[in-house]
């Protein structure tokens, strides 16, 4: 982690209130909807799903190691940022366990799913004590974060900065290694469902 990426992270009272307040079942899935209370705010929020779901989205899976121990999450909301320096960035929602996992570590893989891992992303997005359970994973060479085995590429991330925004945080992370992996074709998500460019 940059030495002053701390400055912009979020309190630990914080990040501790909103990891605490939520179901331990509770997890991000593609498609996920936030609860609203009005019939403006529902159609408000169709209108915006709806509209965003025309955005064809590439289907990541965010890893890290803390205290020992293999977490991740499925995440859409990824991007590149910078080239100089390199910088990518993905946006957990506030509620996310694997978010409180990676901001102990300092560190982060993308792993860029492809065609097949249908079940890998359901798994990553499950309520499941163990993620990892029957997943191929190995340490990336760059942070020790589990690279996922048959992914499109991957991107390996320290922490660089940490920031609010809505029911989310942006996390933006310093590549400090990538590359092109195994599968040729990426795994997409398009208006609610899986699809492949095949």
């Amino acid at each position: 982690m940059v030495e002053d990426a701390r400055a912009s992270w979020p309190p630990r009272e914080l990040i501790d209130s909103f990891l605490g307040s939520f179901p331990h079942d509770f997890e991000w899935r593609p498609g996920e909807t936030i609860e609203v209370d009005s019939e403006e705010a529902q159609a408000q929020a169709r209108l915006f799903r709806d509209v965003l779901g025309r955005y064809a989205s590439g289907v990541t899976v965010v890893t890290t190691v803390s205290g020992g121990i293999p977490t991740g999450m499925t995440c859409q909301s990824f991007t590149s940022v910078s080239l100089d320096p390199p910088l990518v960035a993905f946006l957990p929602t506030k509620q996310s366990r694997a978010f409180g996992s990676i901001q102990r570590a300092g560190t982060f893989c993308v792993n860029f799913l492809g065609r097949g891992q249908e079940a890998i992303s359901n798994q990553f997005a499950s309520r499941a004590d163990d993620k990892f359970d029957g997943i191929e994973w190995e340490p990336s060479a760059g942070t020790g974060s589990p690279r996922l085995a048959g992914t499109v590429g991957h991107v390996d991330c320290t922490v660089f900065a940490v920031h609010e925004a809505g029911d989310h945080y942006l996390v933006i992370g310093k590549v400090v290694d990538l590359a092109v992996d195994e599968a040729e074709e990426p795994l997409l998500y398009y208006r609610g469902a899986y699809r492949t460019t095949a």
